[in-house]
């Protein structure tokens, strides 16, 4: 069975108890991002430009919109501080492509919350599995993930929502062939955030206009000349889920920074040492990450964010890397941080795989302790509900994060979207 076929059989299945749980979390990780996105000033212009039209879909930040023009708002807002989760299957963040087509369309459909989860869940599944069929090789060309296996599964959750038919669904992702796109040339730019948005608002558009009787090619992503021929795509092997489903191991953020860094600061906060009693470190790590978040001496709060010797000196310092607030330019010249960074070594190690991390502490007695970590490594989901909280808490005062919590994990979409305001 092709992909296309895979993934039309796939829109109507029943829904995983833990897949839709994990989903929820992700949809309360997702929130606050977004309501953190609407604070940042230099979106707000951006944010405003698209207030155009009135409608029923809530927007960060306040106001109401069409659907599509929400998602298009919201998926942006929501990636504008690249603190939401991430997929390492198909490199990609799955929510930010797909939460957005699913609530707007979900308020003007006036959807339960319970169902909004389910489309969620098979469009962020969806997404996960056309990003490992197209492969690696698509993601190395240049295109962002994100942005391209993300519209596709924002159309399959909208399509679910919808209720399309076979047929009809089958034309959203022949739609969608069209639309989607995102190149990695962005990354670095308001662009890069504009790329989920894009995917979203592709998502509601391709399902509506399918919905509307509008026709597309009888394959459009798997056929002849279409979106994976076209596009670099590797044609991987891919199976419906069962049992195990791809969204059980999505990596939430835990620190504000790039996302190569996690596996290094997470063994780290298990180190429990004093930073005076330091001779050296050597951080090994994939060699994927050596040219994404190893800026050696970073001069803004933004480089500190990719920078594995200065982040590592943070945290061994007891400084707060899951507070956006930590990564100023001020922190780049704090004096301490410097000096614990010069005794620092980061290596590239083949055997490590891009979710793992390991780290070779020497004391000044001589003792050496190794600490090890790995994103993939299992979480229950009291546990990443746990460290959620205390980060949507940092973002958003506990207040709010508990209002959010309360509402996501009840039965009110209505719930939900009245928290879509901006951070104080």
């Amino acid at each position: 069975m092709g992909i296309t076929e895979q993934l039309v059989k796939f829109s109507t299945m029943e829904v995983a108890e833990e897949a839709a749980a994990m989903m929820r979390l992700s949809l309360f990780d997702w929130a606050a991002c977004g309501s953190m996105g609407a604070a940042e000033t230099e979106f707000a212009a951006f944010r405003q430009a698209q207030i155009i039209e009135d409608g029923p879909a809530h927007v960060f930040g306040g106001g109401e919109l069409g659907a599509a023009q929400a998602a298009l708002v919201n998926g942006t807002l929501s990636h504008a501080l690249d603190y939401d989760d991430t997929h390492f299957a198909h490199i990609g963040h799955p929510s930010v492509a797909v939460l957005p087509a699913v609530m707007a369309l979900a308020e003007t459909l006036d959807t339960p919350l319970s169902d909004a989860i389910d489309a969620a869940t098979i469009g962020v599944e969806a997404s996960i599995m056309v990003g490992v069929w197209l492969g690696r090789d698509h993601y190395q060309i240049g295109y962002h993930q994100t942005a391209t296996s993300g519209a596709f599964g924002a159309t399959l959750a909208a399509a679910r929502l919808l209720g399309l038919d076979k047929g009809q669904t089958r034309n959203a992702l022949g739609l969608c062939a069209s639309m989607a796109s995102g190149v990695k040339a962005q990354f670095g730019t308001m662009a890069k955030p504009l790329n989920a948005g894009l995917a979203a608002r592709t998502g509601v558009e391709a399902a509506l206009w399918a919905q509307a009787g509008m026709t597309a090619a009888e394959d459009g992503l798997a056929g002849p000349l279409g979106f994976g021929a076209t596009h670099h795509g590797e044609a991987a092997e891919v199976k419906l889920p069962r049992k195990e489903w791809q969204i059980n191991t999505i990596s939430h953020k835990f620190h504000a920074c790039c996302h190569g860094l996690h596996a290094m600061l997470e063994a780290l906060g298990g180190a429990n040492v004093e930073a005076e009693r330091i001779d050296a470190i050597k951080i090994r790590t994939h060699p994927r990450w050596m040219s994404v978040c190893n800026i050696a001496a970073p001069k803004t709060g933004l480089e500190v964010k990719f920078s594995y010797g200065h982040t590592a000196a943070m945290t061994l310092l007891g400084h707060a890397t899951g507070a956006i607030a930590s990564y100023t330019d001020e922190i780049a010249r704090d004096k301490d941080i410097i000096a614990l960074r010069e005794k620092i070594e980061v290596v590239e190690d083949e055997s490590l795989s891009e979710t793992q991390s390991l780290i070779t502490l020497t004391l000044e007695t001589g003792e050496v302790r190794r600490l090890r970590h790995d994103l993939m490594t299992p979480m229950t989901l009291e546990t990443r509900s746990e460290k959620l909280l205390a980060k949507v808490r940092a973002l958003l005062g506990d207040a709010r994060a508990v209002s959010l919590w309360q509402a996501v994990i009840g039965s009110d979409l209505d719930a939900v979207t009245d928290c879509f305001t901006a951070a104080e």
